[in-house]
C-alpha cells in the first residue's frame, strides 16, 4: 500500500484511539496531524516501523499528553481553580504506555454524526475525521465554498467539545436517529474513492476500500436494516468495476468500454445477493437499495448492449420519486438516452442543469457534451468536452475529456 494512503486509512484509526481516551476531539485531531507529520519526516529516513498504528498512537499520545499538561499549567498561572482539574483524567496512563489494539473507528463515525450537531455539521465532520477528505474535497462533495466548509468543520469540532459527547457506541433508541447520516457519510466517503475530485489519479484505492469497511461494520451491528444492506451491496458492486476503470498509463476507461471480464466477480456476487435479499424483505425501497438494484443490472449484463436499459431507467424514475438528488437526473439522463434516444436525455439533462446546486458543474457539460456527440452536433458536442475538461480536477478525467473533443476536431 502507497505511504500516503496507509497514513489515511490510520488516521481515524489513531484519532478514535485518542478521544477515546481523553474525549477533547479537537486537541486530539491536532495531536494525530503533528503525529502524520511526524511520520512524514522520519519512516522515510528512519524505515517503516512494525506496527505503524501503534507507533502513530504512541506518538500522537505524547503530543496530546504534552498539550494538556501545558493547558493545566496555563490555567493554574490563569486561575487557582485550575488546580481542580482532575489530573488522572489527563496524565494517566503515561505518555508511552502501550497502544490498546481495538479499533475505535466505528464509534468516531457515530460519534460525528451525533444529534447534538447539525447535519450539515454531521457530515463534514466525519468526512474530515473518520475519511480523512480535506476541506477542499468536502466543500466539492457539498457543492459549496471552501471557505463556507472549513467554518462548518470549525464550528462541529467545537461543538463536540462544548457537548460533552461520551466516546461510545449509541444505545439502540439513539443509534436510529444517527444512521441515516452514517449512512450518507460512507456513500460520500467511498465515491470520493471510487472517483477523486482531484489530484493525479482517478481513484483512491484505498478510500474506497475504508468506506466499504466500514459499512461492513454497520451491516454487522444491525444486519436486519434493508438500508444498510443495500448501501454494502452498493458499494460492493460499484467497486467490482475497479479493475477494468483506468488503462495501463492511467487513463479513464468508460463503463461501456470496459473489459468486464476484469470485474471482480466475487464482489458482484455477493453485491446481488444482498440487494436481493433486501428487496425480497420489504416492499418500502430505500435510496441505496433501488442505487444498488441498478448496479446489479450493470454488473450482471455482458456488455453495455445487453444492458437492460428500460430495466435502469424504470429503477432511475423511482428513485427520482424518493430522493432529491440533482447528480439522480444526470444519471437518468443516461438511462433516458439509451432507452428513448439523444432528445429525451437532453431534456432531462436540462431539468438537472436547472438546479441552482449544479451550477456549473462540470459533470453538466460533460454529459451535455456526450448527448449532443449522440445527437450529431459534433462543434457542439466538442465545446462542452473542453468546457468539462476545464471545470474538474482530475488528471485522468481531464485528460479523457480532451481526447474526446480531440477525436471530434
Amino acid at each position: 500500500m502507497p505511504f500516503e494512503d496507509l497514513l489515511r486509512e490510520l488516521a481515524p484509526q489513531v484519532l478514535g484511539a485518542l478521544v477515546r481516551r481523553f474525549g477533547d476531539f479537537g486537541a486530539a485531531e491536532d495531536a494525530v496531524q503533528e503525529a502524520m507529520l511526524d511520520a512524514v519526516r522520519q519512516w522515510p529516513v528512519e524505515g517503516m516501523p512494525d506496527s505503524p498504528r501503534g507507533w502513530l498512537i504512541r506518538v500522537a499520545h505524547r503530543r496530546m499528553t504534552d498539550h494538556l499538561r501545558t493547558e493545566i499549567a496555563r490555567r493554574r498561572r490563569e486561575d487557582a481553580e485550575g488546580t481542580r482539574i482532575p489530573r488522572d483524567h489527563f496524565l494517566s496512563p503515561a505518555a508511552d504506555a502501550p497502544p490498546v489494539e481495538s479499533d475505535d473507528t466505528l464509534t468516531l463515525l457515530f460519534m460525528c454524526c451525533h444529534p447534538a450537531l447539525t447535519p450539515s455539521s454531521q457530515i463534514p465532520l466525519t468526512l474530515r475525521a473518520v475519511g480523512g477528505l480535506t476541506t477542499a474535497e468536502i466543500a466539492s462533495a457539498f457543492l459549496v465554498p471552501e471557505a463556507t466548509m472549513a467554518k462548518r468543520v470549525t464550528r462541529a469540532k467545537q461543538r463536540i467539545k462544548a457537548s460533552g459527547v461520551g466516546f461510545r457506541l449509541p444505545p439502540p433508541a439513539e443509534r436510529e436517529t444517527r444512521l441515516g447520516t452514517v449512512l450518507h457519510v460512507l456513500y460520500l466517503i467511498f465515491n470520493e474513492g471510487y472517483a477523486s475530485t482531484s489530484g493525479p489519479d482517478l481513484q483512491r484505492v484505498a478510500l474506497a476500500t475504508e468506506a466499504i469497511r466500514l459499512t461492513r461494520a454497520v451491516h454487522r451491528l444491525l444486519p436486519d436494516d434493508h438500508e444498510v444492506t443495500g448501501l454494502l451491496a452498493l458499494l460492493l458492486l460499484t467497486d467490482a468495476r475497479r479493475p477494468a476503470r483506468t488503462g495501463p498509463a492511467g487513463e479513464l476507461i468508460p463503463m461501456a468500454e470496459q473489459d468486464r471480464t476484469r470485474w471482480h466477480h466475487d464482489a458482484i456476487d455477493e453485491g446481488v445477493a444482498l440487494v436481493g435479499k433486501a428487496l425480497k424483505e420489504t416492499d418500502r425501497f430505500g435510496p441505496y437499495q433501488l442505487q444498488a438494484a441498478i448496479a446489479a443490472v450493470h454488473d450482471e449484463a455482458s456488455s453495455d448492449e445487453e444492458t437492460d436499459w428500460p430495466q435502469i431507467l424504470g429503477l432511475y424514475r423511482l428513485l427520482a420519486g424518493i430522493t432529491d438528488n440533482p447528480m439522480i437526473t444526470l444519471n437518468l439522463a443516461v438511462a433516458e438516452l439509451k432507452t428513448n434516444g439523444s432528445a429525451a436525455g437532453l431534456a432531462t439533462l436540462d431539468r438537472a442543469a436547472a438546479d441552482e446546486r449544479l451550477a456549473g458543474h462540470y459533470r453538466i457539460d460533460g454529459l451535455r457534451a456526450h448527448l449532443l456527440e449522440e445527437s450529431g452536433d459534433l462543434a457542439g458536442a466538442r465545446e462542452h468536452y473542453l468546457k468539462a475538461a476545464r471545470g474538474t480536477s482530475n488528471a485522468p478525467e481531464q485528460r479523457y475529456l480532451r481526447e474526446r473533443a480531440a477525436r471530434l476536431t
